[in-house]
């Protein structure tokens, strides 16, 4: 987080200013006031600022203004508090801390709840640490939780580093760490795990939250379980069960809208319709990348899509504000516009679907005007040791992406098949029948069928993992290759023939990371992500430009999914059901068991 002045340090200042006996640095003029205390938007109001703080909120602030004091005329349009994302993974964006501010500023969000996990399971805490010194030097609320699930699934997978208990005792007392990242690993919890109840005590002692992550449909005494295990909130809510049920337990629901997941729409029936308590949930993003970021927006985007759900515009507002920074424990700094909160304020002509934010201030300062940054960014430069982490034993070769048989030319076997689900976190477990030729069980783009692979990639063990996917749709010769694979990042490669999907693998090993797509030997789009293999080293808009060419290169090999690269990306994620890949094999996640390929027969 970003060091400010505390509201105790400067209280004496603020209450000069309030009374008249010192000039405020800043007073904006004739706006409305929105007030997500109480729902309600005042007119004609004056906000005097100080030391990066809010004086006074009122009629007339005219008396705060000196001849050194910035005044600025809100014409009448709406100020609102500056906009939070409860839940979100710089990393997702393929930017970094700086270049992810660099994208979210102009469109009014002043304060981000990273989870860095990501970069963690590369790292260890090497990693998390550099995630927080990074989020010091921005200008906007960095709030960093630490990591609880490295790896995520124990036992299932193996990531490039490790979380353990003594690491949460130590980080979680870290200036900028506001609490326990998501638990993923919900059956550790139910079923009394000391590591993971050992994490949950250290930060409930540290009287920070504990975050959450049901990500099963089974609301039955595993639930329960959880609950009863301390977590406080939950992103991984697809329906308005989930959402109900986690709320009536004093679990707050964090609705999301990322890049690839639409979870508002099949949640906020729970305000909209049933009536329940709006106060209790939460609006976040989870995973967004650059493209969609500079290109879209970022939680004035979630505003927007909420409203157009049917959702009260105040009461969105609130689901990213108030009712986050209560969640955290950080209101009486910021959250809403009041006396002493930071002076993180948003101006508006439109409260509705078609909200922009015109004017951002962030800690009393203009810092972006008409979607454009008014302020220079700080250069935070990465040690040399983060930039070299895509380890392979060796070039792979296109043979290694065959899945042998010893079944004669001909012969139809029944393959297990992750089933990717459009706009979700969520796989399909399917099966197919699938033709041997040649000594392999060969992909049929006819059923949707092709090869998927992860390739560790942190200790150079040269293992590879094949398996097959449906859902992309490819119809020409085709690979992606990611070394962003939740949560152990891993390489991981689809693809419909061995040869792009042995090129792609190679390339990213030769660049040190990132995302590309091969067709027919060549490269249609690249993203180098340098840093862990998860991030770019450069701006903001140049990696959403260099994403969106991923994306549309996707589409051009026949892929019509919703942000198929998210998609792919979670391909790998152990605790989330129903079939995954990992570096140990096939895992069935709603048994946490692993799965052969391929039916005896």
């Amino acid at each position: 987080m970003n060091a400010r002045i505390t509201w105790q340090m400067i209280a004496p200042q603020l209450v000069d200013v309030a009374m008249g006996r010192t000039p405020a640095e800043m007073v904006i003029r004739g706006g409305q006031w929105v007030n997500v205390f109480t729902r309600e938007v005042i007119p004609n109001t004056d906000i005097a600022i100080f030391g990066g703080r809010i004086a006074y909120i009122g009629e007339d602030a005219s008396y705060c203004i000196g001849e050194q004091t910035h005044v600025v005329d809100a014409n009448g349009r709406y100020m609102l508090p500056g906009l939070t994302d409860a839940h979100m993974h710089v990393e997702s964006s393929m930017c970094t801390i700086t270049e992810y501010v660099r994208a979210v500023l102009p469109h009014g969000t002043t304060a981000i709840f990273a989870d860095p996990h990501e970069i963690a399971n590369v790292f260890g805490l090497d990693g998390v640490r550099m995630m927080v010194e990074e989020a010091r030097t921005v200008p906007i609320n960095v709030f960093v939780q630490m990591p609880s699930c490295v790896p995520s699934a124990p036992g299932l997978e193996t990531p490039g580093a490790s979380i353990t208990p003594d690491d949460v005792k130590e980080a979680i007392e870290w200036e900028g760490i506001i609490g326990l990242g998501e638990m993923m690993n919900f059956p550790g919890v139910f079923m009394n795990d000391p590591n993971m109840h050992a994490e949950m005590a250290h930060t409930a002692h540290a009287g920070k939250v504990i975050g959450g992550h049901y990500a099963s449909p089974d609301l039955g005494r595993a639930f329960h379980a959880y609950l009863a295990g301390g977590a406080a909130d939950d992103h991984e809510n697809t329906r308005e069960q989930d959402a109900v049920e986690r709320v009536r337990r004093g679990m707050r629901p964090m609705m999301r809208l990322g890049s690839a997941w639409y979870d508002v729409a099949s949640q906020v029936t729970a305000v909209t319709e049933k009536g329940l308590d709006p106060r209790q949930f939460i609006l976040c993003t989870d995973d967004v990348h650059a493209a969609t970021l500079v290109n879209d927006g970022h939680m004035d985007r979630v505003f927007r899509h909420a409203v157009e759900l049917g959702l009260d515009p105040l009461i969105a507002l609130q689901m990213m504000t108030l009712n986050t920074a209560q969640h955290f424990g950080v209101d009486r700094d910021l959250g809403a516009l009041a006396p002493g909160r930071y002076a993180d304020i948003v101006l508006s002509e439109r409260l509705d679907a078609h909200f922009e934010a015109q004017m951002v201030i962030a800690n009393g300062v203009i810092v972006a005007e008409n979607g454009q940054l008014c302020i220079a960014l700080p250069t935070y430069t990465h040690e040399p040791r983060f930039m070299n982490s895509v380890n392979l034993a060796r070039q792979v070769a296109p043979s290694q992406f065959s899945v042998s048989s010893s079944h004669s030319d001909g012969t139809s076997v029944t393959a297990h098949v992750i089933g990717v689900i459009e706009n979700q976190a969520p796989t399909a477990h399917l099966t197919h029948t699938l033709t041997v030729q040649g000594g392999e069980v060969l992909p049929d783009l006819t059923q949707d069928v092709i090869r998927i692979a992860l390739v560790e990639r942190h200790r150079a063990t040269g293992g590879i993992v094949n398996g097959f996917v449906s859902g992309f749709q490819f119809n020409r010769p085709c690979a992606v290759a990611s070394t962003v694979a939740h949560d152990s990042h891993h390489l991981l490669v689809v693809g419909t023939n061995n040869d792009d999907m042995a090129r792609a693998v190679n390339l990213l090993a030769d660049v040190g990371g990132g995302v590309v797509v091969v067709s027919g030997g060549e490269v249609l789009a690249l993203v180098e992500l340098p840093i862990g293999g998860l991030m770019s080293n450069e701006r903001a808009e140049v990696v959403a430009q260099k994403s969106a060419q991923m994306v549309n290169a996707m589409r051009e090999c026949g892929c019509t999914l919703n942000n198929a690269y998210m998609q792919l990306s979670l391909l790998a994620l152990v605790v989330i059901p129903a079939l995954r890949i990992s570096d140990l094999g096939l895992v069935d996640v709603s048994t946490f068991q692993f799965f052969d390929l391929i039916d005896a027969q």
